[in-house]
């Protein structure tokens, strides 16, 4: 079974820039794309970015242009450098994996918050 872990998340002041890293742990898998989502209050999770494991991205159009996703394989990590933060990027923050093991997984961490507050 595979597991994600996500960090980075926290208060930040708008304009200011944060950083979320989300690590898959397990045994004998392989991923195929990983990605972020996130929640507002009150309204529907949304794709904010994903990357193959041949890197390539899809970027929301609300964070294109402040927003990258990166990964590296080796680690099986993924980040979201996100800058230019603005009030309506606060939401919980969810990683996503899918991929084969035993067999096709899809998962989601347990979520970070990322407020955008002054």
């Amino acid at each position: 079974q595979v597991q994600l872990v996500e960090s980075g998340g926290g208060l930040v002041q708008p304009g200011g820039s944060l950083r979320l890293s989300c690590a898959a742990s397990g045994t004998n898998f392989r991923i195929n794309t990983m990605g972020w989502y996130r929640q507002a209050p009150g309204k529907q999770r949304e794709l904010v970015a994903t990357i193959t494991s041949g890197d390539v991205t899809n970027i929301a159009d609300s964070v294109k242009g402040r927003f990258t996703i990166s990964r590296d394989n080796a680690k099986n990590t993924v980040y979201l450098q996100m800058n230019s933060l603005k009030p309506e990027d606060t939401a919980v923050y969810y990683c996503n994996a899918n991929g084969w093991g035993s067999g096709w997984f899809n998962t989601w961490g347990q979520g970070t918050q990322v407020t955008v507050s002054s």
